[in-house]
């Protein structure tokens, strides 16, 4: 029973996770960066990888 429960938190774990992530474009559609969670956790945002996604 143990073994199915830890694969069923697993799975739960993995779906939520995997749900949350996604990618943004800039207006040119010329430079995107991906995220999990949130876009705002973002390395590639953070350090300006893509400039301003507002633009």
């Amino acid at each position: 029973m143990k073994p199915l429960l830890k694969f069923v938190v697993l799975g739960a774990v993995l779906t939520t996770l995997f749900g949350c992530t996604g990618s943004i474009y800039n207006k040119q559609k010329n430079c995107s960066y991906d995220y999990l969670l949130t876009p705002a956790v973002s390395i590639s945002k953070m350090i300006g990888g893509c400039g301003s996604v507002e633009k």
